[in-house]
């Protein structure tokens, strides 16, 4: 496929996804997803090439003016739609297939200073939501779904939905896997360690009582 050619598919699938474009022009000057994503190509054919300087510096431009940071190294496929976008990164080892789909605030991103491939990759007709974190040499499956402000760490099947913190599956192949979990009730960290605390709170006053009352019937 031409590079034009894929130029053209990219900004064609912001009119399949988003209800709000209404004419070519506007969607060329003024969709910021649309922007990084053509930067990214342009980094990314001096990156294969190996000019690596020229790349990181066109990718560093890119996200300037986007708010959006893509690695030039990141392989990216057909139809890439970023709604929105800011906040968004995706990292070096990044590989995207596809008719994906990410939302702003979304990181592809790494766990540490490991080599090679170090970065997810999401399958065809992928959907990250809002302030998704998938971390790691992990693959989203095919056709799956990240619900908004998911931590995953771990592979996706095909055809599956994940929310919380940490990621688990509710829905695989259309069937609910998990029928304690919605989206609108997503895992909160924070507030079960404070529940622990209070809870042990509570057994060291009952245990300090205790001794209190055996130093009184010692008196």
């Amino acid at each position: 496929m031409g590079f034009l050619s894929l130029l053209k598919q990219d900004m064609e699938v912001v009119f399949d996804q988003d209800p709000a474009a209404r004419t070519y022009i506007e969607v060329f000057l003024t969709y910021s997803g649309l922007h990084a994503i053509w930067g990214h190509r342009l980094a990314h054919a001096f990156y294969n090439k190996k000019f690596f300087f020229i790349a990181r510096f066109i990718s560093q431009i890119t996200r300037f003016f986007t708010g959006i940071e893509i690695h030039p190294g990141a392989k990216i496929g057909r139809r890439f739609f970023i709604d929105h976008g800011m906040g968004v990164v995706i990292g070096e080892t990044c590989e995207i297939g596809d008719n994906v789909t990410i939302f702003q605030g979304v990181t592809l991103g790494g766990t540490g200073k490991e080599k090679g491939k170090r970065h997810p990759t999401l399958k065809d007709n992928a959907l990250v939501a809002t302030g998704a974190k998938v971390l790691g040499s992990i693959t989203i499956g095919e056709s799956s779904k990240i619900g908004a402000g998911s931590v995953v760490l771990e592979d996706v099947p095909d055809h599956s939905t994940v929310v919380g913190i940490p990621g688990r599956i509710v829905v695989q192949n259309g069937e609910r896997v998990r029928k304690d979990l919605d989206h609108h009730k997503l895992p909160d960290p924070i507030s079960e360690v404070f529940k622990e605390m209070k809870a042990e709170i509570e057994e060291l006053k009952q245990e300090l009582a205790q001794l209190k009352g055996v130093k009184k019937d010692d008196d």
